[in-house]
């Protein structure tokens, strides 16, 4: 039996704020309970609903020193579809209404619980194989583990994993604050370990000290060892280039499924899509105060709406895209430009535009299952689930080739009978457009080419079973069995 430590800032079903926490929530469950144990560990939050923090139960506590002061950290689990979730408890770390908000604060706490997770370990008795550790906020453990917590019986051999979600955040401020927080002697703090451009870089550290690397997709991997991408560690990814692979994210099938969501308005499978998924779109229609019409060719957007969505794109052809054959339906929240360009054009073409500018997860699931086609023209995309879940949904994907767009929608090819979306390269807005008209050609003058479109993409696999082979075959190679 190999055991398997999940570290992290998030997970679901307890505190969510992107998709790092549908990671760390999923992938568990679908390792090999024969061969894997596979337990995590993350923040008890205060904002953590109150019915989850109830069926928490104590485990144990102790004092740990950390800046000067015996600190408190409790230690308490709960078990959710089989799998063990232990929470490191510090109300003066952990209160508040969000998980993050204020950078300095935020260094200052997961250094804390970066050190408390492992101190943990021999009091809750488990000893991993391998502590997988995920984003900058647990970047320090890697460190760690070569380090304070190298050596005697019980850390010994213990390997680290370092999974990137995204390059963009890296857990930098001044070296002097980050060497206190991580109480690293100066060694540690030279351009070849923790120091990036004179700052301190947490994830840096993890980048340099962990045993293997992974990110969320075979193109992310790629494209972050080039500088455009690489967040200013381009270099350093190419120097760790043989240790690093990408794996691209699954999506829950159970949550995600038209078979048995309740979200919507009618359920439908592979085979009965072509005479039931109409039927969201009419419901939707109404719902939105949109033109009722079955026919019509209707476009979802899904997203945070900020710049690396690739909106700016959006943003230059939006009167092409609201042509009269077309309805937008978009729902998000982010950037005021965006949110305000997508409230002007709902009242500009009322019929055929409708900008939710909020967030609902039972309106998101609405949209997947109403749309023909789902756009995401992003700047970069480390993985991306939009994609996934419209392919799941028989919602035909138009994306930009970047990340793990590029990896998970296959480019429509009439000729060979192929593909499972349209995608354009360049980050051009006339060249989006272009395959926006090109899907909506298709959709009106060749509908069994269509629905062939949709047969091949709801026909993938993208659940965290075949993510989860890849990851136990990564934890084999590190353990050497």
């Amino acid at each position: 039996m190999k055991n398997i430590l999940f570290v992290a800032s998030e997970s679901v079903p307890f505190i969510k704020t992107g998709g790092l926490a549908d990671v760390v929530g999923s992938l568990p469950k679908c390792f090999d309970k024969k061969y894997f144990d596979c337990r995590v560990i993350i923040p008890k939050y205060m904002c953590i609903p109150q019915e989850m923090r109830d069926r928490l139960e104590y485990v144990s506590h102790f004092y740990m020193d950390y800046l000067g002061q015996g600190r408190y950290v409790g230690i308490l689990k709960t078990v959710v579809e089989g799998i063990t979730f232990y929470f490191i408890d510090n109300e003066s770390y952990f209160s508040g209404m969000r998980p993050y908000g204020d950078w300095l604060y935020d260094l200052e706490k997961f250094s804390f619980f970066s050190q408390a997770a492992l101190s943990a370990l021999p009091i809750i008795g488990f000893k991993p194989d391998i502590v997988h550790c995920h984003d900058w906020q647990t970047g320090l453990i890697p460190v760690y583990l070569k380090d304070r917590f190298r050596g005697g019986d019980f850390f010994n051999n213990i390997k680290s994993v370092l999974t990137i979600h995204n390059l963009k955040f890296q857990g930098v401020w001044d070296v002097k604050t980050i060497q206190r927080f991580s109480e690293l002697p100066d060694y540690y703090f030279s351009p070849d370990k923790l120091e990036a451009y004179k700052d301190g870089n947490l994830l840096k550290g993890g980048i340099v000290y962990a045993d293997a690397i992974t990110t969320v997709s075979r193109t992310y991997a790629q494209e972050i060892q080039m500088p455009f991408y690489g967040e200013g560690l381009d270099g350093l990814m190419r120097a760790r280039s043989q240790s690093l692979r990408g794996i691209v994210n699954g999506i829950d099938y159970n949550e995600y499924n038209p078979e048995t969501d309740s979200y919507i308005d009618t359920n439908y499978t592979k085979k009965s899509f072509r005479i039931e998924k109409y039927r969201n779109k009419v419901q939707l229609q109404k719902e939105l105060g949109l033109e009722v019409n079955k026919d019509r060719f209707m476009l979802g957007i899904v997203s945070r709406l900020t710049a690396q969505k690739g909106l700016d794109l959006v943003n230059c052809v939006l009167d092409e895209i609201c042509a009269w054959d077309t309805q937008l339906v978009v729902l998000g929240t982010g950037d005021e430009i965006y949110e305000n360009t997508f409230r002007h054009y709902d009242w500009k073409y009322s019929d055929r535009v409708s900008a939710q500018i909020y967030y609902s997860e039972a309106m998101s699931h609405k949209i997947y299952a109403a749309c023909d086609a789902f756009l995401m023209p992003s700047l970069f995309e480390p993985c991306g689930l939009s994609q996934l879940i419209s392919l799941r949904y028989g919602t035909v994907p138009v994306v930009r080739e970047t990340g793990g767009l590029k990896d998970t929608v296959e480019p429509y090819n009439e000729f060979e009978n192929k593909g499972t979306g349209f995608t354009f390269a360049n980050y051009n807005a006339h060249e989006m457009l272009a395959k926006i008209n090109h899907a909506k050609s298709v959709y009106y003058n060749k509908k069994r080419e269509w629905n062939k479109i949709i047969d091949r993409g709801m026909l993938k696999d993208f659940s965290w079973n075949s993510s989860a082979l890849e990851y136990q075959e990564l934890y084999d190679w590190l353990i050497g069995y």
